[in-house]
């Protein structure tokens, strides 16, 4: 299949020919069948029982017709099960996908859905160069549901980086913002003799203060309101993780923050950076990273993806040392090669005693 990609290459298979571009568009089609099925409710609605296909359809009130296409199809997914004339969920519909099951994944389901439609305004974000609504991602009421988005994203794949991560010396990390804190917290499970501090927006850490309330390690994280471009980094950290974060600023703002967070960093301390990194000569894959920074391209002012090179030589140009790929197993990475690691070289003065009278 076109879209089908090579991960020991970071590439897609070429499109060639007429046929292979048509199939390449055609992808659209499955994604936009469970977007239909996320705004019907047909997961919650179908929860763990087993419906008939007309009272399923009486029940979403949509037509009979309608229905038993839309879970035909969902089916072929193994999104549901389909058995004669009645259906029941598959296993992710009955839990991620369900809104009745402890591990719904509500709010990126519904970022999911909204990026849909923002994907349709591509065209008019390449013409001006601009983020579509631009204004919007400042009100505390947006910023509180993607911070949810954002920790339902995370949920899985925090523990298993904070597994494979070493902290071993550390007392002190930044989770520099790190809106949730789902990734301070399992950094805070793995490492009992660990503190942690989260800063961000204060909406997203009304948010982060939530998730740590109901977290067995939660007391251990504090919390720092903070604006990563405007303020000064408070404290010092053997550890600043620094996820997600780099695509949303220019090279320039993002070279501002390296030179904080150096500043905030204790003498060998380690600043790790987690993003989507391009890896190849031309800086073009993997493809999710390219087609990432379309993301950055309809949401934020000056956001992008960067190549390990360049992010290295910034790194450098503000005066860490040891800066080196990290290698994680292909299931415990959030993205493909996505994690960099930097030392701050900085050595104490050493003050000199005085002599005893």
């Amino acid at each position: 299949m076109v879209l089908q990609a090579d991960r020991r290459q970071h590439v897609m298979k070429a499109i060639r020919t007429f046929e292979e571009f048509r199939d390449a568009l055609h992808a659209y089609r499955l994604p936009r069948v469970m977007i239909a099925a996320l705004e019907l409710n047909v997961f919650t609605t179908l929860d763990r029982r087993t419906w008939a296909l007309p009272d399923l359809a009486r029940e979403l009130k949509v037509s009979e017709r309608g229905l038993r296409i839309l879970c035909r199809t969902l089916a072929t997914a193994g999104l549901l099960v389909k058995s004669g004339n009645r259906y029941r969920n598959g296993p992710l519909g009955a839990t991620g996908l369900n809104a009745n099951h402890p591990s719904f994944h509500g709010a990126y389901l519904e970022l999911l859905r909204n990026h849909w439609h923002s994907w349709s305004r591509v065209t008019e974000s390449v013409r001006t160069g601009l983020p579509l609504d631009r204004d919007h991602s400042d009100e505390p009421d947006y910023r509180r549901q993607f911070t949810w988005a954002m920790h339902h994203r995370t949920l899985e794949i925090a523990p298993k980086i904070a597994a494979h991560l070493s902290l071993k010396g550390a007392g002190s990390l930044l989770d520099l913002g790190g809106g949730p804190g789902t990734y301070a917290l399992a950094f805070l499970a793995k490492n009992r003799g660990l503190h942690a501090t989260v800063c961000d927006r204060p909406a997203a850490l009304d948010v982060a203060r939530e998730i740590a309330a109901t977290h067995t390690a939660g007391k251990r994280l504090s919390f720092i309101p903070l604006d990563l471009l405007s303020d000064e980094i408070p404290g010092t950290y053997d550890v600043i993780w620094y996820s997600n974060v780099l695509h949303i600023y220019s090279p320039e703002e993002n070279r501002t923050v390296f030179r904080k967070a150096k500043a905030a960093l204790s003498p060998g301390g380690r600043l790790i950076i987690q993003d989507a990194f391009l890896h190849d000569p031309q800086g073009i894959y993997p493809v999710d990273a390219s087609l990432f920074a379309v993301s950055m391209l309809l949401f934020t002012e000056t956001g992008d993806t960067y190549s390990v090179k360049d992010v290295t030589a910034w790194l450098a140009n503000e005066g860490f040392t040891a800066i080196r790929s990290l290698r994680m197993k292909k299931e415990n990475e959030d993205w493909e090669g996505g994690i960099l690691e930097a030392r701050n070289a900085a050595v104490p003065v050493r003050r000199r005693r005085r002599p005893s009278r």
